[in-house]
């Protein structure tokens, strides 16, 4: 019978088969080491990335994220030598297919309860930067378009200075006759020097609120320039966001204000109330003739102030017109929310997590390969280096119940014809008398078992 030795074992295989057992019995150590090693990175990672959404003392805050790292390396460990001791020894193709169903739950599992924290812990506080970032982005097109607006009742100034202009223009040439003939002050001259100082008092308006739309800019500029430094800097993550946070409420209430101090509903209201609210002054000429041309100049006034107010009136609508600026507010964000919100912005961070837990699958495909090609080369699956004690006593006790039996077997007497005597026992013996009547004669038992 042959030994259950492993030289003896190796013997009959090819010699690609024993180098590719041997290669496996000698790396067995290795694969449970990287396993294990992989399995503690993926718990630092995920206690770095836990540690960020717990809430509570500090003390609770570290024991509630170690337990947590400790069950997911445990858990990533276990999953993954159970699967390189099984998946490789599985042949049927229903039973690979079952395994391979439960690896791919297990890897996701896995990237549900580490990976995303391992990518938290790897990139949460660049994802926290580039949110503060697209924030900056937003905060100053707000700023910009907040102050454009505010900016653009400025634009009404010089058609304002120059009607104020030509109303006073008018009136020096009233007082010389030019339009009633009649030189002094008068009533057209009392009249267009009112509409002059009306309209210098509406550029005077015009030419404050761009002093405070300047002011305020300059203030939400300043946040700005802030914001950046705090996104730039290199301290800890959540001290600058709350730091960004404060600075946030400030420049949204700058641009609040820019909305506010914009001059153009003043300007229409001014625009409106020179047209609907002119009174004509009664001509006050001594004669007749002077009334007359006085009150026809006056009507000339009131259309000239009309026309005036009209293009003052659609100049400031178009302004009013424009979207009102409704600022985002910031939103403070974990890092791990952070992560998932810009996972696109971070894939080479997903994908050094999701290899730290998965990377042990790569392994299982690896064995599984080299034990099916040593099954094709015809190496048995056993040999003594990889049975254990129970094993090997089975072993042993078959060996022996076989042992036993070719005694058994060889020391079992045989008749002539084959057959063994135990067989011919059952024949009846001859009869007594024959043997005493015949002393030459001798019976056939006594000659078979002589033979």
């Amino acid at each position: 019978m042959p030994s259950l030795s492993t030289p003896v074992a190796l013997s009959s295989a090819r010699p690609t088969a024993v180098l590719l057992a041997n290669g496996v019995n000698r790396l067995e150590i290795t694969l449970k080491l990287t396993t294990a090693i992989l399995a503690l990175a993926a718990g630092v990672y995920t206690y770095l990335g836990v540690r960020e959404l717990l809430n509570g003392s500090a003390t609770t805050v570290f024991f509630a994220a170690v337990i947590y790292s400790v069950a997911v390396s445990v858990g990533i460990y276990a999953f993954w030598v159970f699967m390189m001791q099984f998946m490789p020894h599985v042949t049927s193709l229903v039973g690979r297919l079952l395994m391979a169903g439960c690896m791919l739950l297990g890897s996701l599992m896995i990237v549900a309860m580490s990976s995303w924290l391992n990518a938290s812990a790897l990139a949460g506080a660049a994802a926290i930067q580039q949110h503060l970032a697209i924030t900056v982005q937003n905060y100053t097109r707000d700023l910009d378009r907040a102050n454009s607006q505010a900016i653009a009742a400025q634009s009404l100034l010089p058609d304002i200075q120059l009607a104020s202009s030509r109303f006073a223009k008018l009136a020096e040439a009233e007082r010389a006759g030019s339009l009633t003939g009649t030189s002094g002050s008068g009533t057209v001259v009392q009249l267009l020097s009112q509409m002059s100082t009306q309209l210098d008092g509406l550029g005077q308006q015009v030419q404050e609120s761009g002093k405070r739309v300047s002011g305020l800019y300059e203030q939400g500029s300043k946040s700005l320039a802030k914001m950046r430094e705090l996104i730039s800097d290199r301290g800890p993550i959540a001290t600058r966001s709350d730091a960004f946070a404060t600075e946030s409420l400030n420049l949204m209430g700058v641009i609040a204000n820019l909305q506010q101090t914009s001059v153009a509903p003043a300007v229409k209201r001014a625009a409106t109330s020179l047209s609907s609210g002119f009174i004509a002054p009664a001509a006050g000429g001594r004669s007749g003739d002077l009334a007359e041309r006085q009150t026809a100049v006056v009507g000339k006034v009131e259309g000239a102030i009309a026309t005036q107010a009209a293009s003052l009136a659609d100049a400031a609508d178009k302004i009013l017109a424009l979207p009102r600026i409704e600022p985002t507010r910031f939103q403070s964000l974990s890092p791990a929310e952070a992560v998932l919100r810009y996972a696109g912005d971070f894939i080479p961070s997903w994908a050094g997590a999701i290899s730290i837990d998965l990377m042990p699958a790569v392994l299982v495909l690896i064995l599984c390969v080299v034990h099916a090609a040593i099954r094709r080369e015809g190496l048995p699956v056993a040999s003594a280096s990889s049975l254990t004690a129970s094993d090997l006593v089975t072993a042993l006790q078959i060996a022996r119940e076989v042992e036993d039996a070719r005694r058994a077997a060889e020391a079992r007497p045989v008749s002539t014809s084959g057959e063994p005597a135990a067989a011919m026992a059952v024949e009846p013996p001859a009869p007594a008398t024959a043997a005493a009547g015949d002393e030459n004669v001798t019976s056939l038992s006594s000659a078979r078992i002589g033979k």
